[in-house]
């Protein structure tokens, strides 16, 4: 067998665990998005069982762990081991405006889907305004569109 002397191997292989590689990520990859009143992270794990993944909150930080290990007899001889194992860890810093109360989760094919949605205090809201004397109004605080829409319901409603 052919040997080859490297003296930054260890080096390089410290930094690969590290930082990763495009082959193998240091980080599970991810991605997150806005669809209508939710915010959206799908996470992959591929080849991670369901029951080893773990989702926490704390105050405004989301942290997913995974654990993913080695089903290799003994007496097997590796020749090329280049799929990560191990602990898998990743931390989502959260706006405010989302009900972490609420998060919904599943898991199908590889990838975590979380499901987190919008929190009420967060959307657009009336504000009711009290004048002195007999007249009440008030300012809409949502957005044109759906202030045009309301106004046209109620008037079909009423004609």
């Amino acid at each position: 067998m052919l040997m080859r002397t490297d003296p930054f191997r260890e080096l390089d292989r410290l930094m690969q665990n590290v930082a990763g590689t495009v082959a193998r990520p240091a980080a599970m990859p991810m991605d997150a998005y806005r669809s209508g009143e939710q915010f959206i992270l799908e996470i992959d794990l591929p080849g991670v069982a369901a029951d080893s993944i773990e989702v926490t909150v704390e105050k405004n930080v989301l942290a997913v762990s995974a654990n993913r290990s080695r089903s290799l007899e003994q007496s097997v001889e590796v020749v090329a081991a280049e799929r990560p194992y191990g602990t898998f860890t990743r931390q989502v810093f959260l706006g405010e405006s989302l009900d972490t109360d609420r998060i919904d989760a599943s898991y199908t094919d590889g990838v975590l889907t979380l499901r987190i949605p919008v929190s009420e205090k967060a959307k657009p809201r009336r504000v009711e305004i009290s004048a002195s004397g007999s007249r009440q109004h008030s300012i809409d605080t949502r957005s044109t569109e759906q202030a045009t829409e309301n106004s046209e319901t109620q008037a079909s409603a009423s004609g």
